[in-house]
């Protein structure tokens, strides 16, 4: 037994998102999950974030295969993005189970990235790779085809869970191999990379099965139209959307492109059974009585672009919302997510619509194990060092606490961090030097490090507007040899606008006097001369800080 065990996380940690886990040994690299995560409040004109994968690029020779546990966003969505980037030094292929890499196909597709390499893996399944070998785990979770990875070395074997619960009674029939993992616990399980998403709720989490019957209770109280928003991906809820409309005699429509995409996956993987018949187009709708339609939306976390958000605020072209219908949502705020949910349903309520959440009614269940599932994952695996992933910092703390209780000595768990690499010998695990980790913008098609200037000037200019005062001095003196230009975007009005656009133009004549009295010559000096000043006398008037641009033009 020779070599060293490297584990490598890039995102998911400190963090609920942007999975993506580098494992190296013998200079070969498998990466377990390319997720991403959406932008919070401040991210101004942010689309997208994904992890910096800089390190990949320096090694993207050296990498077997890409694994992606399941279907989610913020396991498979940063894909294209990865395999575009690396496109030309990465000759690897791309494994997961059926439905995670037809969502996949579907995203590479948009992309234009139709030759890369996927090859489906059953569960127990073994594959050889380098110096690793493969096996993926089946585990249930809010989407189908949901996995643990296993790769094998020498040195042992390392288990990253993805995204699991223990339920009993999966809609899809097929609970968690539970023996395979009792079986990898016997072999000997060198570290556990475990999901901490809910370690701070205590008990088990409930069985996805007991949703639908709460739906069909919810809906035969409904006598309007009924709304459903839910994660497009969460294949086993559209499907009992669907039963709880057919045993009442409802239609279903589906609104949102990403819904209609996953669904249309879902059935030719036979995971949704639709009857015939029984879908309808969102132009279809208007013809059918209010209560014989049922509408599943994308939305379920406020997104700015998504189906329910445009419904809310009057601004989608198909479905127009109105007194008397009904939104269920069946699904909870992803954390940062809270605001832009909470806006939506305000909206909702203005409108006249009746809302039900989680809260008024168990019309959602987490695909996430509670405290005791990963306590049972702890002792059915029974790792020798153990390393708490998917989560914020209090979820991976709360997770190290659960794995030293169940008897797992603390100087074998290791907190860690993004670009924090945990290797691992014979003798020992310990963290080594920092990696370059971070992350990556997508502002609109252009992919890269957003400096953090650039979202304060973003952020500056949502808040108080902008000033751009153009002045033109005479090269020889600088002195003003025209009156300044003043234009203003975005600034409070003010009913004596046209005072401030004179002051403002005589504090710039002041400015360049002084300057020039000075012998101030260097252009970028008398910018920021004129910027101080103005920004000064601006915040006195005004009691605001927008952006201050000046311009001098010499002549």
């Amino acid at each position: 037994m020779s070599g060293q065990l490297r584990v490598l996380p890039l995102g998911g940690l400190g963090e609920i998102g942007k999975n993506m886990t580098v494992v190296e040994f013998d200079d070969r690299i498998v990466v377990v999950d390319v997720g991403l995560r959406f932008p919070t409040p401040e991210m101004v004109g942010i689309d997208l974030v994904l992890p910096d994968f800089a390190y990949l690029r320096e090694r993207a020779a050296d990498i077997e295969a890409i694994v992606i546990t399941h279907g989610h966003e913020d396991h498979l969505g940063a894909l294209p993005w990865v395999l575009r980037e690396l496109r030309g030094e990465l000759d690897a292929p791309v494994y997961g189970g059926a439905l995670t890499l037809a969502m996949a196909r579907s995203k590479l597709d948009e992309h234009k990235l139709r030759d890369i390499e996927l090859n489906e893996i059953d569960a127990g399944e073994s594959v050889d790779l380098g110096p690793f070998s493969l096996e993926l785990v089946h585990m249930t979770h809010s989407i189908p085809d949901s996995s643990a990875v296993a790769l094998g070395t020498e040195l042992g074997t390392v288990l990253i869970t993805g995204d699991y619960k223990f339920d009993q009674t999966p809609v899809d029939g097929a609970p968690a191999d539970v023996s395979r993992l009792a079986e990898l616990g016997r072999e000997g399980v060198l570290l556990l990379c475990g999901d901490s998403t809910n370690v701070d709720r205590p008990g088990f989490s409930p069985s996805e099965s007991v949703v639908g019957p709460h739906l069909e209770e919810v809906f035969a109280r409904c006598r309007g139209r009924i709304v459903v928003t839910s994660f497009a991906s969460n294949i086993h809820r559209v499907q009992q959307v669907v039963d709880a409309a057919e045993a009442l005699g409802r239609k279903v429509a589906l609104v949102g492109r990403s819904m209609r995409k996953n669904v249309g996956i879902g059935r030719n993987l036979g995971h949704i059974e639709v009857p015939d018949g029984m879908l309808v187009g969102p132009r279809e709708i208007t013809d059918l009585p209010d209560d014989r339609v049922v509408i599943i939306s994308t939305g379920s976390q406020g997104e700015p672009l998504s189906a329910l958000r445009r419904m809310a605020y009057r601004d989608h072209r198909q479905v127009e919302l109105k007194k008397g219908d009904t939104v269920v949502f069946s699904a909870t705020p992803i954390p940062g997510n809270e605001r832009a949910v909470n806006e939506t349903i305000d909206r909702l309520y203005h409108i006249g619509c009746d809302v039900i959440t989680p809260r008024d009614a168990p019309v959602h269940a987490s695909g996430h194990g509670y405290a005791e599932e990963v306590k049972l994952m702890l002792n059915l695996v029974k790792p020798r060092y153990v390393m708490p992933f998917h989560g914020d910092f209090k979820r991976l703390r709360l997770h190290a606490q659960l794995a030293e209780a169940v008897g797992i000595a603390p100087e074998d768990i290791f907190q860690g961090d993004n670009g924090l690499p945990l290797e691992i010998d014979e003798r020992r695990a310990r963290f080594g030097e920092r990696e370059q980790s971070g992350m990556i913008f997508v502002d609109g098609v252009e992919l890269g490090e957003m400096a953090d200037v650039a979202l304060r000037d973003r952020r500056m200019l949502s808040a108080d507007g902008i000033f751009v005062v153009v002045a033109t001095i005479s090269e020889q003196t600088g002195e003003s040899v025209a009156d300044p230009e003043v234009i203003f975007r975005g600034v409070p009005y003010r009913d004596d606008a046209d005072k401030l656009l004179d002051e403002i133009r005589d504090a710039v004549d002041d400015s360049l006097e002084r300057a020039s009295r000075e012998e101030v010559r260097e252009i970028d000096l008398l910018q920021q001369i004129l910027h101080d000043d103005l920004a000064a006398l601006v915040y006195e008037r005004l009691k605001r800080r927008p952006m201050v641009l000046p311009v001098v033009v010499e002549v």
